[in-house]
C-alpha cells in the first residue's frame, strides 16, 4: 500500500500482524527464510476492520512485535509490514484510459473510489498498480484511512523497526501465485475469506468475503466461496481457471482433496511445503510470500 520513496529493493524483513498474533521473519542472502519467530496477541488486542479504532492494546502490540524482532535480530531494520484485509479496502476499477502524470491518475483513482467507500478516500492513503490487459485498464487499488495506517505505523516503530512497506495480507500473499495461466487463490483467516483471480500476472477478481471465525471450514462452504468466482472468470474472460491455491487453518490442508473434486480443478496449498513450518504458512503467508517472491534481489 505504501513504499517509502527512494526504496531500491524491498527489506529482507517481514512482520505480520493478525487478530491472533504476529510473526517476523527474516531472509538473507540468496536462500530461503532463516529466522521466524512468532507471538500470540491476548484476546481483544488488536480487532481489524475498517474506518474504526484497530489497535485497542497498543502496548501488547508492540511488545509482541518487539519480542519477535528480538528473537530475529531484526530490531531496528526496515520491514515489510502485513496488514490484516479487514484494515484495508482493495478494490478493481476499470478506466478506458489515465493520466501519464501518476499524481493526476491518482485523482482519477480517488474520485473512482469516492462513492465506494465507507470513510473519506480524501483522509485516506491510495496505492494503486495499472494494469493493461485485452479487456482494457485495470486498476488494483489498495486504500486504507489515515488514523488506521497510523495506528499500525505506530506500532511497528514502538516495537522498534520502520514499516518501508505495508501491504494487506492478501496482496502480499499473490506474491506466491505463479505469473503464467489462470490462477484462483482461496485465502481464510479469523476475520476474512480472500477470492482472487490472476492470469498471467494481472489480479483480474478480488472478493473479500466474512471470514470463518473459529468454525471450522467445509468443502461445501469453501466449494459455495469459490464458484461464483469462477463462473465470472468464465463468463468475463472465456478461459477456465487452471488451478487452486488454498491457505488457511491447518485443517484446510486435509480439505484440499476433496475441494479438488468440488471445484474440477487441480487444489494445493498456497506455501509450498518445507518453506517455513506449517503453522506460520497457514497463519502468515503474506509475509512468507512476499519474502520469499523477493529471492534472489
Amino acid at each position: 500500500m505504501r513504499e517509502k520513496k527512494n526504496t531500491l529493493r524491498l527489506p529482507r524483513v517481514a512482520c505480520e500482524i493478525t487478530a491472533r498474533g504476529v510473526a517476523v521473519l527474516r531472509r538473507e542472502g540468496e536462500g530461503g527464510i532463516t529466522a521466524c519467530h512468532t507471538r500470540a496477541l491476548p484476546s481483544s488486542a488488536l480487532t481489524p476492520a475498517l474506518g474504526v479504532p484497530n489497535v485497542l492494546n497498543s502496548a501488547a502490540v508492540s511488545d509482541a512485535l518487539g519480542q519477535a524482532l528480538l528473537a530475529t535480530g531484526a530490531r531496528g531494520q526496515n520491514v515489510i509490514a502485513v496488514l490484516p484485509d479487514a484494515a484495508a479496502r482493495v478494490t478493481i476499477l476499470d478506466f478506458d484510459s489515465l493520466p501519464e502524470r501518476r499524481g493526476e491518475a491518482e485523482q482519477a483513482v480517488r474520485f473512482r473510489l469516492r462513492k465506494s467507500l465507507p470513510f473519506d478516500v480524501e483522509k485516506a492513503s491510495v496505492s494503486f498498480d495499472v494494469q493493461r490487459t485485452a479487456q482494457g485498464l485495470h486498476v488494483v487499488a489498495a486504500v486504507i484511512p489515515h488514523s488506521t495506517l497510523a495506528e499500525y505505523e505506530s506500532a511497528f516503530r514502538a516495537a522498534g523497526c520502520e514499516p518501508g512497506v505495508v501491504l494487506p495480507a492478501s496482496l502480499a500473499a499473490l506474491a506466491a501465485v505463479p505469473e503464467t495461466g489462470a490462477t484462483l487463490m482461496l485465502k481464510l483467516s479469523l476475520d476474512t475469506t480472500t477470492v482472487a483471480i490472476v492470469q498471467d500476472g494481472n489480479l483480474l477478481l478480488l472478493r473479500t468475503l466474512e471470514g470463518y471465525g473459529d468454525t471450522t471450514p467445509t468443502v461445501e462452504r469453501m466449494a459455495d466461496d469459490i464458484y461464483p468466482s469462477l463462473v465470472y472468470f468464465q463468463d468475463h474472460h472465456g478461459a477456465n481457471v487452471e488451478r487452486l491455491l488454498l491457505n488457511g487453518p491447518g485443517t484446510v490442508a486435509a480439505l484440499a482433496g476433496a475441494l479438488e473434486a468440488q471445484a474440477g480443478v487441480p487444489v494445493r496449498e498456497l506455501i509450498a511445503k518445507g518453506a517455513v513450518e506449517a503453522d506460520v504458512a497457514n497463519e502468515f503467508a503474506g509475509a512468507v510470500a512476499v519474502l520469499l517472491q523477493e529471492r534472489g534481489n
